[in-house]
């Protein structure tokens, strides 16, 4: 059986303004139902790729398939939305309800505009001119009008900024649930922890290129030292513990009786050290695992802090 065709599909990418090349060989994909988050600081390429894909600009050389169409394809417009970073575009005068109901119009299938109001947290201003919404008004409206056509592939380019947290919480929630329906997401975001909660693949882009690719908890594993913490009767015999640990383990006691295990940190190391621990009639305990996360790696990566 072949595999399914993927929701976006980018191969060898590239694209230049003058003698600037902000899109050098980028290639990535996305399966349908999935989720994938595009990281990079100012400058990557992000912002570029994800125009290429939804058709606003034209590419120098690769080729880009949006459910196995061209960008630019007219007949690919009902299934695709787009909520693009400066919101709700000019209508300012018109009501959030009615600016909604427009864009219903255009579709064969639309949600229910007073529904998809409920969806994203707006019901009580549903009468407010959209000039007068906040920032994060805004933002959530504009998520919600780039939903309200039933579309197959969404578009989203920072979707919670400016938002609070309760509202920000609401659309990861209305994200995840549009994941589950079987819609496929191509997310940027300045916040880490967002794409780690939300993503399926994450992709790193630094300088035009992809520096990186794969799943948050491949990208947290691969390469990287974990840590185990626990604490225990002072000046423990840890090249007795050292010499049960796998190769290249290695163990200190930071302050009497607070140790730290830093390697390879697997269900077996966890074992061991706990098996190691009652074999010297010691307790281990408030014993915790550490993880990289998705900042650090990033950091790694691009050595520079994610910036709105």
């Amino acid at each position: 059986m072949s595999p399914a065709p993927l929701a976006v599909e980018v191969v060898d990418l590239g694209k230049s303004y003058g003698d600037r090349r902000a899109v050098d060989g980028v290639s990535l994909g996305l399966a349908r139902g999935e989720v994938l988050a595009l990281l990079g600081p100012n400058g990557a390429g992000k912002t570029t790729t994800i125009e290429i894909c939804e058709g606003f600009r034209r590419p120098d050389s690769g080729t880009v398939r949006v459910l196995g169409c061209r960008p630019t394809d007219p007949a690919l417009r009902p299934r695709v939305g787009v909520m693009l970073q400066d919101g709700v575009g000019g209508y300012t005068a018109a009501s959030a309800l009615e600016l909604l109901r427009l864009f219903a119009s255009y579709a064969a299938r639309p949600q229910s505009p007073t529904e998809l109001l409920d969806a994203v947290g707006l019901r009580e201003v549903a009468g407010t001119a959209v000039k007068r919404l906040s920032g994060g008004q805004q933002q959530r409206l504009s998520l919600a009008l780039a939903l309200v056509g039933r579309p197959e592939l969404v578009f989203l380019d920072e979707p919670t900024s400016g938002m609070d947290p309760q509202a920000r919480r609401g659309t990861w929630e209305l994200i995840r649930a549009m994941r589950s329906d079987g819609v496929s997401v191509v997310l940027t975001t300045h916040f880490l922890d967002e794409a780690e909660q939300l993503a399926d693949q994450v992709v790193v882009m630094d300088a035009g290129r992809v520096v990186a690719a794969g799943s948050p908890a491949e990208l947290t594993r691969s390469g990287a030292e974990g840590q185990i913490r626990f604490r225990a009767v002072p000046a423990l015999r840890l090249d007795l513990l050292v010499d049960e640990l796998p190769a290249g383990t290695r163990v200190r006691e930071e302050q009497p009786g607070r140790y730290v295990v830093i390697g390879d940190v697997t269900p077996q190391l966890l074992a061991t050290l706990t098996a190691w621990c009652a074999s010297q009639h010691v307790l281990a305990e408030e014993l915790a695992v550490e993880r990289r996360s998705l900042e650090d790696v990033f950091l790694d990566l691009t050595g520079r802090e994610l910036r709105a």
